[in-house]
């Protein structure tokens, strides 16, 4: 048995599925999970010491590559003054300027320690600035595992939505409105249908948790419009994009402005952060000032928070984003080459430093699209990359990473490998 075999059925034992988050466990590829030993740049080891180019980046945050020695010595140098006080410090006024010198439409923000909590609080925090209770999200898009979020679209068009986890009662998200991405109709008639009780709508404005999938002209200006017409608050969960495919997010791409924004990943460095923030009048109804409660000892700690100072410097350097969008770019063209090449049908898309791949000959733009995709050639793709050290994302419904470290070498090296690839799927 190999030792990641042996690791696997160890951590089976005492950990339910053996992992701490589902996608870990290779159940939609099939296989044994990789365990991890180090990481260093664009590559990680596993527990045999065999080296991967690494293309998931702890989901997002290794935009700098694993272990930049910046942030490590940022990270050190906290440490040795504690690992958490559970009171005010400097630096997160510091990391707050920041943010909100970076993104225009934070006037004010709030640091958590997920993005789960980030998202959570900031529907809480709509909810009580509107006194209303409905939201709309979209199928597809995921901010987290609150239990109002936690939802599917109902039997038609307007119907509230369904548990999608078992332990989340009915009531709990019978006022949520699950609503098809890109759909701009479909939000236009939940308006008219309920405008008056919507307290806001949350979604993520480049989906990346069904894979890429990219707003279509027009989705998230009439998302802007709707709100403002209603008096709704209008979320961008930017836990995954914030920072990732541009210094601004989408916002920044597209020139649409939210109320609230969330933020993880990339603003942690890799270290468990979240934050939230928008207009200063909705801030306000947060506790102390406010009526909302939300709290969290870990909120703000020094070592997450070093860590984030410090990426997000590095990211503020001129040219970083054009120099990692060049690479990410040629990526996915690249692998789109390989695939004709071999006949296969395939395509791809980026923005910044996020990617999609899909076994299909368009580009989606919504779950059913994905869906409709050649899952079984993703599966046989993927194993065939990990054989040959490359690892992406065990799902075909994730966006997958690159970062400032995956140089021409890395690329090329990628793409070899993938020609040898997609050459069996044909």
């Amino acid at each position: 048995m190999s030792r990641n075999a042996e690791l696997f059925e160890r951590a089976s034992r005492s950990i339910p599925g053996g992992v701490n988050s589902p996608v870990r466990a290779f159940r939609s590829v099939g296989g044994t999970p990789r365990f991890v030993a180090r990481a260093k740049g664009p590559h990680f080891w596993d527990a045999e010491d065999k080296r991967y180019i690494d293309y998931i980046g702890s989901w997002g945050p290794a935009i700098l590559g694993h272990a930049h020695p910046e942030v490590v010595k940022a990270v050190q140098e906290a440490a040795v003054h504690g690992l958490s006080y559970g009171a005010p410090t400097e630096a997160e006024i510091e990391i707050a300027e920041l943010l909100i010198e970076r993104i225009p439409s934070i006037e004010q923000v709030r640091l958590t320690s997920s993005g789960t909590e980030a998202t959570m609080s900031a529907i809480r925090l709509a909810r009580g600035a509107t006194g209303r209770n409905k939201i709309i999200k979209f199928e597809g898009c995921y901010h987290g595992h609150a239990d109002s979020l936690l939802v599917k679209a109902g039997s038609g068009l307007l119907t509230f939505g369904n548990p999608t986890s078992a332990g989340v009662p009915p009531e709990f998200v019978a006022h949520t409105i699950v609503i098809d991405f890109n759909d701009a109709q479909g939000v236009q008639e939940a308006f008219a249908a309920h405008g008056k009780d919507i307290a806001c709508v949350i979604v993520e404005p480049m989906a990346g948790n069904m894979n890429l999938v990219k707003p279509v002209p027009g989705f998230l200006e009439t998302l802007r419009s709707e709100c403002t017409a209603h008096g709704a608050v209008l979320i961008f969960d930017e836990v995954m994009t914030g920072f990732r495919v541009g210094p601004q997010g989408v916002q920044g791409i597209t020139g649409v402005t939210p109320d609230l924004t969330t933020l993880a990943k990339v603003i942690g460095g890799g270290m468990p952060i979240g934050a939230f923030g928008g207009r200063t009048d909705i801030m306000q109804n947060i506790a102390p000032m406010g009526a909302v409660y939300q709290a969290g000892t870990l909120s703000g700690n020094p070592v997450a928070v070093a860590a984030g100072i410090t990426t997000l410097r590095l990211l503020g350097e001129p040219g970083f984003y054009d120099r990692l969008g060049v690479q990410t770019r040629k990526l996915t063209e690249g692998l789109m080459q390989c695939a004709r090449a071999h006949g296969v049908p395939f395509s791809a898309d980026s923005e910044g430093g996020m990617f999609g791949m899909y076994f299909r000959e368009q580009v989606p733009k919504g779950l059913n699209d994905v869906s409709a995709g050649n899952i079984e050639h993703f599966k046989t793709f993927f194993h065939g990359m990990l054989d040959q050290g490359v690892y992406f994302a065990p799902s075909a419904y994730e966006a997958g990473f690159v970062s400032c470290m995956h140089d021409d070498a890395i690329i090329e090296a990628t793409l070899k490998a993938a020609d040898h690839v997609f050459k069996t799927l044909n």
